[in-house]
């Protein structure tokens, strides 16, 4: 045990001691947010459809170049949020991702982020969110993303 806390500590000292995370203001994004959805190109906003593409970052690869699975779950789940929103429905909180990795990404490529609403019942929503390469067309990853809020009141 504390061999692989000695590695990781080794490993990600200097990272993590290299952030700057500033205190945001109510109302705007926070480090997370930025830092998650930073160079998102939108390409079509329709209500309940939201395409966007994305360079793969150095940053948030693992040693082999590879995209993190928890940045693919981040993508999932920030797109997918955005899909919801489009479809005029108030902020909701995720309640359950699944997710199918299919194959990876590499520094550099660029994502095609596909998240369309499947639905709405009650306080609950349903979003679909498809990543694939954009230049392969190859799918790298499939997302069912389900979100709840409280709804407005209709008096």
């Amino acid at each position: 045990m504390e061999n692989a806390k000695k590695h990781l500590t080794s490993q990600f000292e200097d990272k993590v001691n290299n952030l700057q995370i500033i205190p945001h203001k109510s109302g705007s994004p926070s480090f997370y947010e930025s830092f998650s959805i930073h160079g998102f190109q939108i390409q079509k906003l329709l209500r309940g459809h939201v395409v966007c593409t994305w360079t793969v970052p150095a940053r948030l690869t693992d040693a082999s170049g590879a995209l993190y699975a928890g940045v693919i779950a981040t993508i999932v789940d920030d797109i997918g949020c955005v899909a919801s929103l489009s479809d005029s429905q108030p902020q909701k909180v995720s309640v359950d991702m699944n997710i199918s990795y299919i194959s990876t990404a590499k520094v550099n490529d660029e994502i095609e982020v596909d998240a369309r609403v499947l639905g709405h019942k009650g306080g609950f929503s349903m979003t679909y969110v498809n990543l694939k390469n954009k230049a392969t067309g190859e799918t790298i990853a499939e997302g069912r993303h389900s979100l709840y809020g409280r709804q407005t009141s209709k008096l």
